[in-house]
């Protein structure tokens, strides 16, 4: 079910783990952003984008996590783009012998089976540099950043006053830190992800999240300084007074103070190295 968020955008969130996909209407056709999840709810959406007469024209990828780069045949062999950094870790992935199963093993086990991954990561890179996704619709500006994962973008769709946020500024999920493949810090990195939406948090009046709730007016800066706080905490070595973890967490999320629970033992081990406090 296709569940508009403002003029011309609309969204799908899977019932697993809440990834929104988002449609934005252009001039003949639509923009699809992180397609889903399983076979059958991509094949339901590409079947409401066909029966409506909304084909599309063009898809984009935020990041290289396995849930942002499926797509199904239904939804057509329109381009699909993501940043240059952000292809090149597909085309990497899947150069390597064995790469399905090496894929399949990291999906959550109650869909393990339902994930397509005949058309997994078959992203073509936008030239570096990109600052707008090509195609007859809305402007869409591109925030490449080098929070959470190789090659992440925020999308700003300008006249609509919507920001895509990919897997960051969510009511559910904690920052993420990208520990493998960050080039210098990776809580400076995320910190320097949380200022580039911060230049362009003004412009919007609402936020779509990786997973989870849609942000409306006003929310847009609150979910920026949760997430900085968050990081601020684990850079700190404090216990962050955060929603998404312990006792707070919405039910079916528990699982999310794990994630913070290694992430913090992973930077303490780092400051034990490193001689610094926290």
């Amino acid at each position: 079910m296709l569940t508009p968020v403002a003029d011309g955008v609309l969204i799908h969130q899977s019932e697993l783990i809440e990834n929104n996909t988002v449609v934005v209407e252009g001039r003949a056709g639509v923009l699809l952003v992180d397609a889903g999840i399983t076979g059958a709810e991509m094949s339901c959406l590409a079947n409401d984008l066909s029966t409506s007469g909304r084909p599309v024209v063009v898809g984009f990828s935020t990041h290289p996590d396995w849930d942002h780069v499926l797509w199904h045949a239904g939804l057509g062999e329109a381009p699909r783009y993501g940043t240059a950094r952000c292809a090149a870790e597909m085309r990497e992935l899947r150069a390597n012998v064995g790469w399905e199963a090496s894929v399949a093993e990291g999906l959550p086990p109650e869909i393990a089976e339902e994930v397509p991954l005949d058309l997994f990561g078959l992203i073509t890179g936008l030239p570096a540099g990109t600052t707008r996704i090509p195609w007859d619709g809305p402007h869409v500006r591109i925030i490449e950043h080098p929070a959470h994962a190789p090659g992440h973008a925020a999308l700003l769709i300008e006249d609509r006053g919507v920001l895509v946020a990919g897997d960051m500024l969510s009511d559910v999920l904690i920052p993420m830190l990208d520990h493998a493949t960050a080039t210098n810090d990776p809580i400076e990195d995320y910190l320097v992800g949380l200022r580039l939406l911060e230049d362009v948090a003004g412009d919007a009046d609402v936020v779509i999240p990786g997973h989870g709730s849609v942000g409306r007016a006003g929310e847009v800066g609150a979910r920026i300084e949760q997430d900085r706080a968050y990081v601020h905490a684990l850079r700190d070595g404090d216990a962050p007074d955060d929603p998404r973890i312990g006792s707070s967490a919405r039910p079916g999320w528990e699982w999310v103070s794990d994630i913070h629970e290694g992430q913090r033992q992973r930077f303490a081990r780092r400051s034990e190295r490193e001689g610094t406090p926290g």
